[in-house]
């Protein structure tokens, strides 16, 4: 059985003061519908996001303020319990991790936008991390390799949003 360790709750301030945090800003070539369903789909972050092994939203649709789901990494490696607490369907989500499967966090918030444009969509994604302070010199260390895995989910999103038959089978370890 999986050992939770609780993670004390972020709003829109730790997103922006976070002592870890990075922020993609990505134009996409598709309108934000489209890039909201694939952020919403069943198999959301796992059939596009690199290192992500699985995705279950514990709560029933339709989603809202106070949706809940699990997302692990590697298979195991690690997971975090997420709750969102801005949800403007077709525009903006925004969660905080209720706990993680490993320790070392002590907050952790993602925060997405999408904004139309005239060629599409524009997707800020905002990560923000606070450590426990034993951590904080690893996670120091590993900021540009988390920059990178980050950067590449959010093209990877860019490329399956474009794709016509990213939504029409499940793919990926999904519940």
């Amino acid at each position: 059985m999986t050992r939770w360790y609780p993670l004390a709750a972020t709003d829109d301030e730790f997103l922006q003061t976070a002592r870890f945090r990075i922020v993609h800003v990505v134009n996409l070539s598709t309108d934000t519908g489209r890039v909201w369903s694939v952020l919403t789909a069943h198999d959301a972050l796992v059939s596009w996001a690199r290192l992500i092994t699985a995705s279950e939203w514990t709560s029933s649709r339709p989603f809202g303020v106070g949706t809940t789901r699990t997302v692990t990494l590697g298979h195991g490696a690690a997971a975090l319990r997420e709750r969102f607490y801005r949800w403007d369907e077709g525009r903006r989500m925004t969660f905080t991790a209720e706990s993680a499967s490993r320790p070392g966090f002590r907050r952790f918030a993602e925060d997405i936008t999408l904004e139309p444009t005239p060629d599409g969509t524009r997707l800020t994604w905002t990560f923000a991390v606070d450590s426990a302070p034993g951590f904080a010199p690893i996670l120091t260390l590993s900021l540009p390799l988390l920059r990178r895995v980050t950067r590449g989910w959010a093209n990877a999103l860019s490329d399956t949003a474009l794709d016509d038959t990213a939504l029409d089978e499940p793919r990926g370890t999904t519940r």
